[in-house]
C-alpha cells in the first residue's frame, strides 16, 4: 500500500501563488505516473497536471501557463507551483499517483485551495 501525503494548501488572494507538494511512501517512486486532480464543490474531480516517469508533463488548458508540475525521484515528491491564481481555482487538490507496470493507483487525502480576496 502507498501513502500519498499531500500538503501546501491555503487562502491566497487573486494573482497570488501556492506550491503543493505531495509525498509518497514507495521506494518505487520512479514507475509512477503521478498527477494533480481537483474538485470543486458540485462538481467532478478533474485532473490538473500530471507527469511521467520520465518527467514529461502535461497540463489541462485551463492551467497551462499558469501551473507547473514537478517530480523528485530521489526524495519521492511531486510538486504543483501555481501562479496567477484566480477564484475558479478554487477547490480541493488532490495527489494521484499510477503505477506504470501494475496499474494500482492512489490518492492523496487532499489540500483546500481558495482563492478569494
Amino acid at each position: 500500500q502507498v501513502q500519498l501525503v499531500d500538503s501546501g494548501g491555503g487562502l491566497v488572494q487573486p494573482g497570488g501563488s501556492l506550491r503543493l507538494s505531495c509525498a509518497a511512501s514507495t521506494s518505487r517512486f520512479g514507475i509512477y505516473t503521478m498527477g494533480w486532480y481537483r474538485q470543486a464543490p458540485g462538481k467532478q474531480r478533474e485532473l490538473v497536471a500530471s507527469i511521467t516517469s520520465g518527467g514529461s508533463p502535461s497540463y489541462d488548458d485551463s492551467v497551462k501557463g499558469r501551473f507547473t508540475i514537478s517530480r523528485d525521484n530521489s526524495k519521492n515528491t511531486v510538486d504543483l507551483q501555481m501562479n496567477s491564481l484566480k477564484p475558479e481555482d478554487t477547490a480541493v487538490y488532490y495527489c494521484h499517483g499510477k503505477n506504470i507496470v501494475t496499474r494500482r493507483e492512489f490518492w492523496g487525502q487532499g489540500t483546500q485551495v481558495t482563492v478569494s480576496s
